[in-house]
Parts: structure tokens; C-alpha cells; sequence
């Protein structure tokens, strides 16, 4: 480290906190730092970052900052003096989350501001972005009215406003710093400079936006010097202000290809024929006066030397570090956002299932590398499963909980957790372990495929053989008798596609049968075959009684079956009793000594009706019973609570 960056490392006031430590800007800065302190924290919403891979792992903290209790354990826990935060979402095409881009970017430093104004910090340093100013980002001065263009320019731009009040008029030594194109070592590598250095030492270079479109390009080593000089020579005059971080400079892309064919002697012409992105303006260069008056800091390094540095860098890569590299570009390690899931489980008398579940989940989940959110539904258990989802919640935001007031049944806990799913795709699946979560990885291949509902085929079940026969048979004629296809031995376990949740959801029936429903529904369909296994825990809430109760449901919901038979049984027995009036009146006038004699035919023809009656009356009955419950048009289920961030919300 050169001798004036070591003196600014040695004069930060520890501890020393690094928000976003496993990012581009974040990562140099604490591998800068941590090279010369012991008294340096990074954090990571994930516990393996390539970027921190030879740090000491005691300094590294994982971390979901999005939950304010797990901050203020984090502010209260290392009592920070300097706090840089590098923590941002946004500013790839592909990170369009739009209630993320504000949780990130504004929500969360509000409120680390709001814990650290009352904590005696001596400074907080804050990774602004200079597409803060939108259409004007060409030379603009730092008073200049902001005009941002996006959402993350938005977000970023509120929180420039937070952070001068905060440091205006509340006396928080805080500063906002507007970042220009860095680049440099640990840089994501599907940016223009990584591609450029990985495609030239390849020979050829990578595809360009048009040749006139500039950017002002800083090296990472001085974008990491401007924290230093913000975090020691910020004064209380400037608390509060925001300051351009860039060269001053204007490369087009054309000069930069250029520059690259110079360096790497590239026979190659480039090409201009890569789309910009919506937000993208052709002049994008800084005024960076203002941070050399007030901070005296002003860029080291020139472009030329810093592609040779990036270079450089990458050449001493070893082959495995160069796969890891180029792999852990952030478009393939950002979770996938078209392909996003909201897992919805079912818990009744499960809670011992609750957190092996969620292990199982998460794990699936995080392999995949998509966007998802675990929704658990209490349908008024009566152990402790509340408490373990709260727990749960507590440590990662993207699991949620729901209480019900009462026990509403397995049916209404799906609908209920459907109808605050956020996500593309909705995997409804029991909490007692018997739907394997791993089969999840195949419901989501099949949805890539363009299928629209995916279910579980139940093959077999674990368990007695009479009862494996009962529910195949079952399935076989509830599926023969009702007016449309029901898929055999498939149960609740699915996924659908969100255009198909929507639909359910404008259903008005109170007798909400979910595997019904989803065959009527239509759309494309397939069936992914497992084995059911055993209930991990307890017993099975379904009793002899509640099956009979579930398959009474089915059919008087999805079949005029019973009806139909009675109409026919009836129709039948009209002809025979007209044909035996018939033959009686002709027995006693041609043979009155063989006509029959007493009062048993009388009897058995009382009790037949009789018996016909009374069955006519009870399936009647059964359709008034679903007519009467569904005029009543009570609701489906009562929220009593949400469990989020660790805290229970009344609803």
C-alpha cells in the first residue's frame, strides 16, 4: 500500500463498519483497509462471497440489513465510529425489483441514519451514483436540480435529500458521494471494462454501445481514496453535502476501443451495435471541484494505466480464479426475477417440521438462483408454530407468516397465502414434509418449459397398502364421474404460474377445492411423478372421517353424478311400477286366482319408494347444503396476524 493511502487507512476512527462488503466498490475498500486494520467489519446478505473468499470470516458478518432488528443488533453489537455503506440495488437492467430498488437504496439508510444519530459516530460515508442527476449527468455541479431517470436514480437521489437533512440540520457527520463508471479488480465481469480485458487477452474485443456515447471512467483505487478522504477531512460546514466522484473527464466508447486495441495490439475492429439501456444519455462525465476543494481529493490514476492495472490483475488469476470469476458475474449470481417463486406452506400441528422445512426450502431455493418468498400460513395451530415462524422471519425477510383467526382447513390456508404472494409463481405444498421441497427445482424447469400449472403425481405412498389402493381409487372415480378431467393421484403440491393464481382468485366459491379448480382452469399442464412419503412428525390430521369428508366435497363439487343416477334410478322404477300396475289389473280380470294376494308386495313396494325417497332427498340435500354456503358468502378465512421482520402485526 502506497505510503499517503496507508496514513489515511491508519487515521479512520474505528471500529469500522463496511456496508456491502462483498460488492465491486464495498469489496476494495475492505480489502484495502483490512490489509492494515483489525478493527474493519464487512457485511454480506450471503455467508460465501468470491469477492471476501481470503478475508478472516470473524470480520465478516451475514447479514440481512433490510430487517431493522437485525441492524440495530449489528449497530449496537460493534458500536461503529466510521460507517461506509456500499449497499445498493438497482443499477443493472436486470435488478428490476421496483419496492427492493427503495428498500435498498433509501429505507435502509434512513434507517441507519436514525440508529447512528444518537451513537457519537464520527463519520458516515454513503455510495451515491451519479445517475442521481438523469439527463444532466454532463459536467454538472453537485447544486445542480436533480432530474433522476429510473427508479434506482430516484431512490438514489431521496436518499441524497435524507442524508442532508440528517447531516444539516441534525449535526450527523454524514456524506454522499456520486460514483461515475467505476472500474478496476473484483469488478463485476459482464461490465464493459472486465469484458473488454477478459475478450482482448483473448484476442478479439467485446460488442460496444454507439462510438459517440461517453463516460467518465475512475479506477477503483481512487473511487476507495475519495471514502478515506471523505471519512477524515469531511468538516461540520459540509455534513450533509453530496460530492462528484470521477475524472472530470469525457472518454467516448469509440476512444476507449481504441485504447484497448493499443494496449492489447488488437487487429479486431470494434463493433457499435449493442443496445443502451433506457436510462443510459450519450454525455455522462463529472465536475469533481468540489470534492478537491473541500476534501482534497482528486483522481491518481489514468486510464490507460488502469485498464494495464485490471489487466494485470486478471493475467495473476489463477485458471480456477479466473472460472470463479468470470461464473460469479453478478447477471448470474443476481437471483432470477422473471422466474420468481412465493412458496405457500399450509401448518397445522407442525412445528416440529417448521424449521427443516425451511432449511430444505432455502437450500432448493438459493441452488436454483431465483427471486423467491416463503409464505407460512398458521391455521391456528395449537403447538408453538407461531413463534417458530416469527423466529424465522426474524432472521431473513423473505419469510413471512400469516395466523388465521380459527382453524379454516388446509384450502383457505393456500387461498390466504395466494392472495399476498408477490411473486411469478405460486408452490402451494403442505407443512408436514410429505411434499418434498426438492421436487421444487423440477416444478420450475417444467414452468421454463412454458407449462402454466405443474402438480405432483403421487406414484406411490408411503404407507398401509389398503390405503395406497382406497386413494388411487378414489382419484380414478372422482376423475370418471366428473363433468371435467381430473388429473389421477395428484394432490395440492403444484406450482402456477401467477396469470393462473389470478384467475383462481376471482373465483367467488366458499368451497375452495384447489386440485378441482386447477383442472377446470385449464392452461397447460403436466405432472412431475414422485413417491409421497411418510409424515416426518406426529400423525396425520386427516382421520378416517375427514376423508370421507374431503371426498364427499369433490364430488358434490365437480359432478351431477348423483343426480344424474337418481333422475335415472327414477325414470327406471316409473317404468316398472306402470309395467306392475299394468300386469296386476290384467291378473284380476283374466287371472284373478294367480294375481298376488296380502300385504307384502304392498310393503315392499312402500319401503322401495320409500328408501328411493329418502336417498332423492339426502343428495338433494347435499346440493342445497353447497347452495346455503355459498349464498351465505362468508369469508374464505379471518387473518388474525402477519409475522414479518420478527414482529407480529395485528392485520
Amino acid at each position: 500500500m502506497n505510503t499517503y493511502l496507508l496514513r489515511k487507512v491508519v487515521s479512520l476512527q474505528g471500529p469500522i463498519l463496511i456496508l456491502g462488503a462483498s460488492g465491486f466498490i464495498g469489496a476494495n475498500l475492505f480489502r484495502c483497509i483490512s490489509s492494515e486494520r483489525d478493527d474493519v467489519y464487512g457485511t454480506s446478505s450471503k455467508a460465501s462471497s468470491w469477492r471476501l473468499k481470503d478475508l478472516k470470516e470473524s470480520h465478516h458478518k451475514v447479514i440481512d440489513l433490510l430487517i431493522v432488528s437485525e441492524l440495530k443488533k449489528l449497530i449496537e453489537s460493534l458500536k461503529p465510529k466510521t460507517v461506509f455503506n456500499c449497499v445498493g440495488y438497482g443499477g443493472y437492467s436486470f435488478q428490476n425489483d421496483t419496492e427492493l430498488i427503495y428498500r435498498t437504496n433509501f429505507s435502509l439508510v434512513v434507517d441507519l441514519l436514525e440508529e447512528l444519530a444518537d451513537s457519537q459516530i464520527a463519520s458516515f460515508v454513503n455510495a451515491g451514483s451519479s445517475s442521481e442527476y438523469g439527463r444532466q449527468a454532463a459536467g454538472p455541479l453537485e447544486g445542480v436540480e436533480l432530474t433522476p431517470n429510473s427508479h434506482y436514480a430516484i431512490s438514489k437521489a431521496a436518499v441524497s435529500g435524507a442524508i442532508h437533512y440528517m447531516g444539516s440540520e441534525r449535526g450527523v457527520p454524514c456524506a454522499n458521494l456520486r460514483l461515475y463508471s467505476g472500474y478496476g479488480p473484483l469488478e463485476d465481469s459482464s461490465r464493459l471494462v472486465p469484458q473488454l480485458v477478459i475478450r482482448a487477452l483473448e484476442g478479439s474485443l467485446p460488442n460496444f454501445v454507439d462510438r459517440t456515447v461517453s463516460r467518465d471512467f475512475i479506477f477503483v483505487d481512487d473511487i476507495v481514496e475519495a471514502f478515506l478522504d471523505t471519512a477524515n477531512y469531511l468538516t461540520p460546514k459540509h455534513y450533509g453535502q453530496s460530492f462528484n466522484i470521477g475524472t472530470g473527464q469525457k472518454t467516448t466508447i469509440g476512444e476507449i476501443s481504441e485504447l484497448a486495441r493499443q494496449i492489447f495490439d488488437i487487429k479486431e475492429k470494434p463493433n457499435f451495435k449493442m443496445t443502451n439501456r433506457h436510462w443510459d444519455v450519450s454525455e455522462w462525465y463529472a465536475e469533481p471541484e468540489k470534492a478537491k476543494s473541500v476534501l482534497g481529493w482528486e483522481y491518481r490514476t489514468e486510464l490507460k494505466v488502469g485498464l494495464q492495472k485490471t489487466r494485470d490483475w486478471y493475467s495473476s488469476l489463477s485458471k480456477e480464479q479466473k472460472r470463479i470469476f468470470i461464473d460469479s458475474t453478478k447477471k448470474n449470481i443476481e437471483p432470477d426475477s422473471k422466474f420468481s417463486v412465493s412458496v405457500v406452506i399450509a401448518c397445522y400441528k407442525d412445528a416440529q417440521a417448521i424449521p427443516i422445512m425451511y432449511d430444505r426450502l432455502t437450500t432448493c431455493l438459493t441452488k436454483m438462483n431465483i427471486d423467491y418468498e416463503i409464505i407460512f400460513i398458521n391455521d391456528d395451530s395449537p403447538d408453538n408454530s407461531e413463534a417458530l415462524i416469527l423466529q424465522l422471519s426474524a432472521k431473513d425477510s423473505r419469510a413471512t407468516g400469516i395466523s388465521h383467526s380459527r382453524n379454516f382447513g388446509s384450502q383457505a390456508a393456500f387461498r390466504s397465502g395466494m392472495e399476498i404472494a408477490t411473486k411469478n409463481a405460486v408452490v402451494i405444498l403442505d407443512g408436514d414434509l410429505q411434499d418434498p421441497p426438492e421436487l421444487i427445482e423440477q416444478f420450475v424447469a417444467k414452468w421454463r418449459e412454458g407449462y402454466d400449472v405443474v402438480y405432483g403425481r403421487r406414484t406411490k405412498r408411503e404407507g398401509p397398502w389398503y390405503l395406497n389402493i382406497a386413494y388411487k381409487l378414489f382419484y380414478r372415480l372422482f376423475d370418471r364421474f366428473s363433468y371435467i378431467h381430473i388429473p389421477h393421484d395428484a394432490g395440492d403440491f403444484s406450482l402456477l404460474d401467477i396469470r393462473v393464481v389470478r384467475h383462481l382468485l376471482d373465483f367467488p366459491e366458499r368451497d375452495f377445492l384447489l386440485r378441482g379448480l386447477r383442472a377446470f382452469i385449464g392452461f397447460r399442464q403436466i405432472g412431475v411423478d414422485y413417491i409421497r412419503p411418510e409424515r416426518m412428525f406426529g400423525h396425520s390430521t386427516n382421520s378416517f372421517l375427514s376423508n370421507i369428508d374431503w371426498a364427499r366435497k369433490a364430488i358434490f363439487s365437480y359432478t351431477y353424478t348423483p343426480l344424474t343416477i337418481l333422475s335415472m334410478f327414477s325414470f327406471g322404477l316409473c317404468l316398472v311400477t306402470i309395467t306392475l300396475i299394468c300386469f296386476q289389473v290384467i291378473s284380476k280380470i283374466l287371472f284373478p286366482e294367480i294375481a298376488p294376494h296380502g300385504f307384502t308386495t304392498l310393503l315392499l313396494v312402500n319401503l322401495g319408494f320409500g328408501s328411493l325417497i329418502l336417498l332423492a332427498v339426502s343428495l338433494l340435500g347435499e346440493y342445497i347444503a353447497k347452495i346455503f354456503q355459498e349464498v351465505k358468502k362468508r369469508p374464505h378465512f379471518i387473518r388474525r396476524s402477519i409475522l414479518q421482520n420478527g414482529e407480529i402485526r395485528k392485520y
